[in-house]
């Protein structure tokens, strides 16, 4: 089904298949080159495995979005040269997985390719989409209609203080899913679930067909299970670069977030 797709389609439909199962789509953060530029592939391909999509960091020397985990990674990464372009190259050799595969870069990466260049390359290396997190919406047209030209996505992100009509206009733009960040502040913090963020998802889901995947601090199937009927998809980042540097499962730990 998914050569029938167009490469946004197939974000959106990965998630809704976990969806008809009963489950919230699992979609899998990992810097790219971290911990090692060697197994970077091979890191991709085991989490496209166990996970209904795959997010790839693009490593960058001031990722403010992110906490102290995937800072370390994304420094780590840059050490060992790991670029943009690399990243490209590195999964156009690489062979096809069936979960859609998701960049995720700050701007000024983006800006050094060339936008163009950017939408041909990802396509050739079977990239679905991309977020980027410092990209406001009222800027994005340029990037946003690069990206369409080849069917991809432009995900948007919203907050828990995003205002009602700001609300409705990133979620109406945002292709493939609806990034709805828990809290304000940077990712990797643990995230205790209250009432009102329960609140603040049925919200954004209220607004847009697509659907809607929480990320930011998500590390435990507690957190999941809080989180079920209210979202159709998290976002596990820090807690699986954590696991990937100490060397362990990665598919295993998955499917251990799946537990009722």
């Amino acid at each position: 089904m998914s050569g029938s797709l167009t490469p946004r389609e197939r974000i959106t439909a990965a998630i809704r298949a976990a969806n008809s199962r009963g489950e919230p789509a699992l979609i899998a953060y990992l810097t790219a080159g971290h911990p090692s530029r060697e197994r970077f592939t091979e890191h991709v391909r085991a989490l496209a495995a166990a996970a209904e999509v795959v997010e790839i960091g693009v490593p960058f020397t001031d990722p403010m979005a992110d906490g102290v985990t995937i800072q370390r990674s994304s420094e780590r990464a840059l050490q060992q040269g790991v670029t943009l372009r690399w990243i490209l190259s590195a999964l156009c050799a690489m062979p096809p997985v069936e979960a859609p595969l998701i960049l995720m870069s700050y701007l000024n990466p983006l800006l050094a390719l060339g936008y163009e260049r950017l939408a041909h390359e990802a396509l050739e290396a079977r990239v679905c989409g991309l977020i980027v997190p410092d990209l406001p919406y009222d800027e994005s047209s340029p990037l946003r209609a690069a990206l369409a030209e080849r069917g991809l996505a432009l995900v948007q992100m919203v907050t828990p203080v995003t205002a009602p009509e700001r609300l409705r206009q990133v979620t109406a733009a945002s292709e493939g899913f609806v990034y709805a960040v828990t809290m304000t502040g940077t990712t990797g913090r643990n995230v205790e679930i209250p009432a009102a963020a329960l609140e603040y998802l049925d919200r954004v889901r209220a607004v847009t067909p697509l659907p809607v995947c929480a990320g930011f601090g998500i590390r435990s199937p507690g957190q999941i299970a809080r989180l079920r009927g209210h979202v159709d998809g998290v976002v596990i980042g820090s807690a699986l670069v954590e696991l990937l540097e100490r060397g362990e499962d990665a598919s295993a730990w998955l499917a251990g977030l799946r537990a009722r």
